[in-house]
């Protein structure tokens, strides 16, 4: 069956109009093909993770609205997730198939060069970078804290604890501001009371300073209270940092800036803050002294910005190989599944050793996530101008 195009070598359509129903053409099999991938990845994600947790499901009785509304808060992270593979997936097949069909020898030959062929694949690649960024920005975080909280107080607890709050949050640690190292045995989020408390301070060259033990703690809605607590000073100067005071005191308001949101917010996973989120969480602890620490999640945050710009630059480097492959239909489907494998494997293999060196702080935090996306970009680039 002759495609929309066939008929504009003879003169029947102007070559504006031409561009347009190629790209429309084009365009409309992208869509198709990357929401059937799209809808691929959560209904396996969902059925394997179902099928690994449905023991829980039964013991626990959990509802099925609250297993639908527990899946459902996973699709803005697969979103995300998924979109890389799947944009490429999707223009590696559209593409494929009418190079099957000798359809680009034909569009070639009415005088179309690369870029206009490749035009909608690019514009859908920056489109659907742009609705990564902002999934990643707005509902990431949101659907983040929603799976969590659906996990703690209905999947993971037995019927009878239902209905009676969140449940205990054990062996909470975190970094906190004036170099202190937390470590909470369990922190309740429904009365803000804490039991089994370590804080270990350090100065800015990492030497012991000080050290508060206390049996619990609880919040009086501007400070911290502590009970039966014990305060250690150490001398960093001299040799072993022998202790230099040790204060005890049955109650004591404590100088801890921390509120009990702030304990809260230790259990967001750092990879689903948006940008705004973790450039305040890394401003708010860079005094901290944990350079380490600091350098990952700025590291993190590089990666943020570059993880959208996955979706265009694995589109960017893989359009060469699917206009230049040549075979038949069947060979081609699984020529494009081969391809899209190899260069997806490729950048995220790259995308790892990148932000690998940078947390070992062999690259600078910027540096270790920008070299995959630059790298990719220059090959694709290098590809395209000698060949096309």
């Amino acid at each position: 069956m002759p495609l929309p195009w066939r008929s504009s070598l003879t003169g029947d359509y102007a070559p504006d109009e031409l561009m347009r129903i190629l790209d429309r053409y084009i365009l409309k099999s992208i869509l198709v093909i990357f929401a059937g991938t799209v809808f691929t990845f959560a209904f396996l994600f969902i059925l394997v993770d179902m099928f690994g947790n449905l023991q829980d499901y039964i013991s626990k009785s959990v509802p099925l609205i609250v297993i639908a509304q527990y899946y459902a808060s996973f699709l803005p992270s697969i979103i995300v997730q998924t979109s890389p593979m799947a944009c490429l997936i999707s223009v590696l097949f559209t593409y494929s198939s009418l190079n099957a069909n000798n359809e680009i020898i034909a569009i070639r030959a009415s005088g179309m060069n690369f870029w206009q062929i490749t035009r909608p694949a690019l514009v859908f690649a920056l489109f659907v970078s742009a609705f990564v960024f902002l999934v990643n920005e707005k509902f990431v975080p949101q659907s983040s804290m929603m799976s969590q909280d659906i996990r703690d107080t209905q999947i993971k607890v037995s019927p009878s604890q239902k209905g009676q709050g969140k449940p205990l949050i054990h062996n909470l640690t975190f970094y906190g501001m004036k170099n202190r190292l937390f470590f909470i045995d369990t922190f309740d989020p429904n009365t803000y009371d804490l039991n089994g408390i370590t804080i270990i301070g350090h100065d800015h060259n990492q030497n012991l300073v000080e050290k508060i033990v206390a049996l619990k703690g609880k919040w009086t809605g501007i400070a911290w209270k502590f009970f039966n607590c014990q305060v250690t000073t150490y001398n960093s100067v001299l040799p072993n940092n022998p202790p230099s005071g040790i204060r005890l005191s049955m109650e004591k308001l404590m100088d801890i800036k921390e509120t009990p949101k702030d304990f809260l917010r230790q259990r967001i996973d750092i990879s689903s803050m948006n940008l705004r989120q973790l450039h305040s969480y890394i401003k708010r602890f860079s005094g901290s002294g944990a350079l380490k620490t600091i350098n990952n999640l700025r590291v993190d945050m590089h990666n943020k910005i570059t993880l959208p710009l996955r979706n265009f630059i694995i589109v960017l480097i893989g359009l060469p190989f699917a206009i230049m492959s040549v075979g038949k239909r069947k060979a081609m489907t699984f020529t494009s599944i081969a391809i899209a494998l190899v260069i997806g494997f490729l950048y995220y293999v790259s995308d790892a050793v990148g932000l690998a060196l940078a947390k070992g702080q062999a690259l600078l935090p910027w540096e270790g996530a920008w070299l995959t996306p630059i790298l990719f970009t220059l090959v694709a680039l290098f590809i395209i101008f000698r060949n096309f």
